[in-house]
């Protein structure tokens, strides 16, 4: 009986060691996983640039994947995007025309929740703390295709100087759409989508002109390698029980 009590531990030790490793891996896993529709662009109305103005009302939520908060629309909006200073990187005129002329919202909230980038890429783009409960807020962007009362913008100005922010990577909307009211030139496709990333997607930029770039092609590497470092452990785990299984099985017949 002492021996086979004995025996046994080593196997139900490994076991659980193995079942223990592969959870935490699974677990580690998750982050990696791609992120939910409503992180991306593809599941907002992106044919339809909107522009929004009024009042910070919530302290709202700050941090990774995404800030939220919301914003009580003023009770009378312009026809369209006022005059207003164009984020550097969104300045060109295949995309700042479009900006200005977004269309005011005419929906049926009178408070929108804002969806916008973390902090870490907020700050490097012209917002580098929470917005504050009252706070004059205008932005322009695109309402959730499957709710109509979350807005996310390309870009958005706060405070009484309009500070601009850009919320996209790179130099060009997630879609130049046509303009509204306007015939599309016909050298020009009705609907250019644009290589513009979703910045939750990507680590916390390094310095360098290609830090996007590097950091993502770097991710890549790093979670290759620990797939690789799981698997090995695994495989390493399973031979452990199976010879220890077999080494107690030849101790027990001695």
């Amino acid at each position: 009986m002492t021996v086979s009590t004995h025996s046994g531990r080593p196997r139900s030790r490994g076991l659980l060691a193995s079942a223990a490793l592969l959870v935490t891996a699974a677990m580690a896993l998750v982050p990696a996983s791609p992120a939910a529709a409503h992180h991306g662009w593809d599941g907002f109305e992106t044919n339809d640039l909107v522009y929004i103005a009024g009042t910070v009302s919530s302290e709202g939520i700050w941090g990774d994947p995404h800030s939220l908060f919301d914003v009580t629309l003023d009770a009378q909006l312009p026809a369209s995007t006022p005059d207003l200073p164009i984020p550097e990187d969104l300045s060109g005129p295949e995309d700042s025309i479009r900006v200005e002329a977004a269309l005011a919202y005419d929906g049926p909230h009178d408070e929108l929740e804002i969806i916008i980038a973390p902090p870490w890429w907020s700050s490097s783009n012209g917002l580098n703390r929470e917005l504050e409960v009252g706070e004059r807020f205008q932005g322009v962007g695109y309402i959730n295709s499957t709710d109509d009362g979350l807005f996310r913008p390309v870009a958005f100005w706060y405070g009484d100087d309009n500070a601009p922010v850009n919320q996209v990577i790179g130099n060009t909307l997630p879609v130049r759409a046509p303009l509204p009211g306007a015939a599309q030139a016909s050298d020009e496709p009705a609907d250019v989508p644009s290589t513009v990333e979703d910045p939750v997607e990507m680590a916390p930029p390094a310095q360098g002109a290609n830090a996007a770039a590097d950091s993502g092609s770097e991710a890549w590497v790093v979670w290759a390698v620990f797939a690789a470092v799981v698997v090995a452990a695994a495989a390493g785990s399973v031979f452990y029980v199976r010879h220890r299984t077999r080494q107690d099985e030849r101790d027990q017949d001695a």
